[in-house]
């Protein structure tokens, strides 16, 4: 079974933040996921919500800010915020706490000495539209990764998005995420079948019948903190959990 840092280890680091996700390389992480969204000058970052007003205590909306603008920000202090006043803690790079973009994130993960497999969530409705995936592609072969056996896949909700993505680039896996049990009927006769399911975990455990319609398919579940949980998915045959907390995970898993 995979394990994949959720933002990076998001348990215990700020999330999607460069510290986060080398903490989870450090833990020893099989992936690392990360949700994208586009500034307003065409970059990709990982940040997970449209506003900044959670992860850095700005009234700014990412897609009308430029990446200069949010390099200015802190995206980890609301993770920690009495840090500075601890004498005992580790110098910590400034740098792991800036906004971090997906050209960082993937040069990261081709530095690696060993394969880490990359989930990329697209988050929908956004003013860009179809743009996102686009910019996602072009990036992708920038590092030869829209092909076949690339360590990179497209998630999303959207499945509009994951069309967009598959004719960008036909050999890059996507996964339908999947937040309510009751919209499986329905986009079971839309997925093709080589295509992933990426069901949450609260549905698999709340509709037992979700995990056996889910047979047969390839399936990322979202997201796994605790031992019971991780037990439902190993029952299921689940190919990879997305997990805050991957030191966690692993060791539930004797790795």
């Amino acid at each position: 079974m995979q394990v994949v840092a959720h933002r990076g280890a998001s348990h215990e680091q700020a999330e999607h933040t460069l510290g986060a996700y080398l903490a989870a390389l450090e833990h020893g992480a099989d992936g690392l996921e990360c949700d994208v969204r586009l500034t307003a000058d065409g970059h990709l970052v990982c940040v997970h919500d449209r506003t900044l007003r959670r992860t850095a205590a700005n009234r700014g909306t990412v897609s009308t800010m430029e990446l200069e603008e949010l390099n200015e920000l802190d995206f980890s202090i609301w993770k920690n915020p009495w840090a500075e006043l601890d004498d005992e803690a580790p110098d910590v790079d400034p740098e792991h706490g800036k906004v971090l973009t997906l050209r960082k994130l993937l040069e990261t993960a081709a530095g690696l000495d060993r394969r880490v497999e990359v989930a990329i969530e697209t988050k929908h409705p956004t003013r860009y539209g179809g743009l996102v995936e686009r910019r996602l592609i072009q990036l992708l072969r920038e590092f030869g990764w829209d092909r076949a056996g690339s360590p990179v896949r497209v998630m999303s909700f959207s499945h509009t998005a994951l069309q967009r993505a598959r004719r960008l680039a036909p050999e890059v896996p996507v996964v339908q995420l999947v937040d309510k049990a009751h919209h499986w009927p329905m986009l079971r006769r839309m997925v093709e079948p080589d295509w992933i399911i990426g069901p949450g975990i609260g549905e698999l455990r709340e509709h037992p019948g979700l995990g056996r319609h889910l047979k047969g398919w390839r399936v990322h579940v979202w997201t796994v903190n605790t031992a019971e949980d991780l037990q439902l998915c190993q029952s299921l045959g689940v190919e990879a959990v997305i997990t805050d907390r991957p030191a966690y995970i692993l060791e539930q898993l004797g790795r």
